[in-house]
């Protein structure tokens, strides 16, 4: 058994409550278990309970052996002072405080609902990887709304608090901060780290210096990624070398400067491959110049996806590695990668940015926009589908992203609100 299924019961008070007693024969009545403490210290603060006759207010410590008290070194703590109430699965041994009093310890084994711990090794034993997959469609449509809801804000505040670290490095700099996940994201999984290093080793406020023309920026872009160390007679590959060249002396680059090897092609598409994913950064860069307050000035999701919409240069149009024309016209950023950035560049940044600002319009805005992206299709969401719960915006995808990868996967069940639905005892 966890201890968090203590927690759950202890906080909802799922137990045979009548004649209740501490371990020492005392008689208990509890007025109100407290609240949850997920920072360092007691589990339970505030509560508030009688012993005998006497009424107290205090913390609560849960453990499923009395023992663990001593094993997490509670006695030798101050901040465990103040505790009232011990509450464990079963006691193998009495207990003290700091001070040497006796602690007053609840025992929960037998009072504790057998169906209740059926239907909670049910859910913790199961292998799929959906836990409630056999029970989830007999929960009520509210009580999974509401925690698809709050799947994902927990995403996106998540995700904003990474862009707000970020932020911190870079001296409150937002554009810098942007540009930075805006290069991660644009690297998509496969080369998601090496867009990041790019990032790093060269600077946005580097790069606007020379938007104005489209053979410096790609110039910079290709030369720090290491794309131009090779021998070849092709003009603009020939071009953008000298460029870099100049630039990179002029901005003291080289130290930064990456390898080609950090790149991977393999299993691409040539769509997808490195080198065209760089082309179109180019030209959101020269088209957009100071992309973070273009997207914070966008107030609708077909803003943003003109925002993004950004064609190549010429020469990409028609090669996909440099030297390598091809006969075809290569497409610029497609509707499905557009909505890829929107999602995890432009949404996070707009919750941050509320969250820095205290302005609530902007994390508004984001959850709106969501819910005007098409829903993504991927292995998650099909799991989902499997089961009967069909996503139709990405507000609905990143919901079930973030309940799959951070709920499901690590048995938070307790913390869900459809698997506390499940075990919870009936009315009855």
């Amino acid at each position: 058994m966890q201890e968090s299924l203590l927690h759950y019961i202890w906080q909802f008070q799922y137990f045979n409550r009548s004649n209740l007693q501490t371990t020492g024969g005392e008689d208990l009545v509890v007025f109100n278990p407290g609240y949850r403490n997920t920072n360092a210290g007691p589990d339970f603060s505030n509560a508030r309970i009688r012993i005998g006759n006497i009424e107290w207010i205090g913390n609560v410590e849960i453990h499923f052996h009395s023992s663990g008290w001593y094993d997490h070194n509670h006695d030798t703590d101050p901040a465990y002072d103040n505790v009232i109430l011990h509450v464990v699965w079963a006691e193998d041994k009495p207990v003290n405080r700091r001070d040497n009093s006796n602690l007053h310890t609840l025992e929960l084994r037998g009072r504790v609902d057998d169906a209740l711990m059926l239907r909670y090794n049910n859910l913790f034993r199961n292998p799929e990887a959906i836990p409630c997959a056999a029970t989830i469609m007999s929960v009520s449509d509210i009580t999974r709304l509401s925690m698809f809801e709050k799947a994902v804000m927990s995403r996106l505040e998540n995700k904003a608090m990474g862009i707000l670290a970020a932020l911190r490095v870079n001296n409150n700099d937002w554009e810098e901060t942007c540009y930075q996940f805006l290069c991660k994201n644009f690297g998509f999984k496969v080369n998601a780290d090496a867009f990041h290093a790019l990032s790093k080793g060269l600077p946005y406020k580097v790069i606007l210096k020379h938007a104005d023309k489209s053979s410096q920026v790609e110039g910079l872009l290709f030369g720090q990624a290491g794309f131009l160390e090779e021998e070849m007679e092709d003009a603009y590959f020939l071009e953008l070398k000298r460029e870099y060249k100049l630039l990179s002396q002029k901005f003291s680059l080289q130290d930064h400067k990456m390898n080609k090897s950090q790149w991977k092609f393999l299993r691409l598409r040539p769509a997808n491959f490195p080198t065209i994913r760089l082309a179109q950064l180019a030209a959101l860069i020269v088209t957009e110049k100071n992309i973070c307050s273009k997207i914070l000035e966008a107030t609708s999701y077909k803003a943003l996806v003109e925002l993004f919409s950004a064609e190549q240069s010429s020469y990409w149009k028609h090669h996909y590695l440099f030297g390598q024309k091809l006969e075809s016209t290569i497409s610029s950023i497609g509707k499905a990668s557009i909505d890829n950035l929107i999602i995890n560049t432009a949404v996070p940044l707009l919750v941050a940015y509320g969250k820095a600002h205290d302005d609530q319009h902007f994390i508004d805005r984001a959850v709106d926009i969501l819910q005007y992206i098409p829903a993504e299709e991927n292995m998650i969401t099909r799991n989902w589908s499997s089961l009967g719960i069909r996503c139709k915006t990405s507000f609905d995808t990143q919901a079930a992203i973030e309940l799959y990868n951070n709920f499901c996967l690590r048995k938070r069940c307790l913390e869900c609100n459809i698997g506390a639905s499940i075990i919870r005892p009936s009315l009855a």
